[in-house]
């Protein structure tokens, strides 16, 4: 780990005057002070905003109200989030070990970067941590790598298992920076790869996550979050599901879905949710979840895994709640 300046700003305005292009937002540190230790990042600056009054878990009548400083563990054991969204609290829980959920923060886990080995190892080409040096996951190791949104510049998945639930979810982020404050959908935040790999969301330079905002949704209490791993302690997903379904006398009349583990950011699935609307079953809806897939090597399993992991939501919700 390399030098660097220290700050602790108590409210948000001098936090972002103290921002500079080299710096880095200290919360939980779960990620930036592991990718610290490797050097795949070395901020010039690092400025701990949890004194930054950026709490609270709140329903109100535009939807619930998550501050970016709210600890996972909190959020998924709140009766705000556990009960009327019951797919949120699944994908923070099975995201990590208690100890890690008691020190991870909400903005936190949403700005995590991906665990692809070649991007944590500095010896190793990685256009997404050096641009234009060659992604190695191309014809290396990439069971774990990503089968929908790639680019030949990179495969990595998106790590967020919370990320995956709030996209189902429509959810949006508040964000706040020198400019001011703005708000827009998650789904939008995040950027496929492409050609520029090591640009992956539209958060501006010393700008802020302040609030997660997840719209009203009354048949949200439907809803779970499926998550298939190599072992069932803390791990990344192989392939997850985050489904929920307004569902009446056995028919589907509404259905939101998004994947993680297969996609390069959370990928949304309009596609099934369409086939469900259209009251065809759950497996010939499951079976587009992969449509425009392409598969590496070492990962083409993950097409028919993914497909299995929606089944299985919507096998689960289909019965008594």
């Amino acid at each position: 780990m390399r030098a660097f300046d220290f700050a602790v700003p108590h409210d948000i305005d001098d936090a972002l005057g103290l921002a500079r292009d080299e710096s880095a937002f200290l919360a939980g540190g779960t990620t930036l002070v592991d990718l610290m230790k490797l050097e795949v990042v070395s901020p010039e600056q690092v400025i701990d905003i949890n004194r930054l009054p950026l709490h609270g878990i709140r329903p109100e009548p535009d939807g619930l109200r998550v501050g970016a400083l709210e600890r996972m563990e909190d959020v998924a054991r709140h009766p705000a989030v556990a009960g009327p969204y019951p797919v949120i609290a699944q994908a923070l829980l099975a995201s990590a070990s208690p100890q890690l959920r008691n020190m991870a923060s909400i903005g936190g886990n949403l700005l995590q970067r991906t665990r692809c080995g070649y991007f944590r190892d500095v010896a190793t080409p990685c256009n997404k941590r050096s641009p234009g040096t060659g992604c190695p996951a191309q014809h290396g190791d990439n069971r774990g790598h990503a089968i929908l949104g790639t680019s030949a510049s990179c495969a990595a998945t998106h790590p967020s298992d919370l990320a995956v639930a709030l996209v189902a979810l429509e959810a949006s982020v508040r964000l706040r920076g020198a400019d001011g404050e703005r708000t827009m959908p998650l789904a939008d935040f995040y950027l496929p790869p492409g050609d520029t790999p090591h640009v992956e969301n539209r958060l501006r330079p010393g700008e802020l996550i302040t609030e997660v905002i997840v719209p009203p949704l009354p048949w949200a209490g439907r809803s779970r979050y499926v998550k298939v791993r190599d072992r069932q302690s803390y791990e990344f997903a192989l392939a997850s599901a985050a489904v929920a379904v307004d569902l009446h006398d056995g028919e589907v009349r509404d259905a939101r879905v998004a994947v993680g583990g297969v996609g390069t950011v959370p990928w949304r699935l309009p596609a099934v949710e369409d086939a469900l609307r259209a009251g065809r079953s759950h497996e010939e809806a499951a079976a587009l979840a992969a449509a425009g897939a392409r598969p590496l090597a070492g990962n083409a399993f993950k097409v028919t895994l993914v497909q299995r992991a929606i089944l299985r939501a919507l096998t689960e919700l289909a019965g008594p709640r």
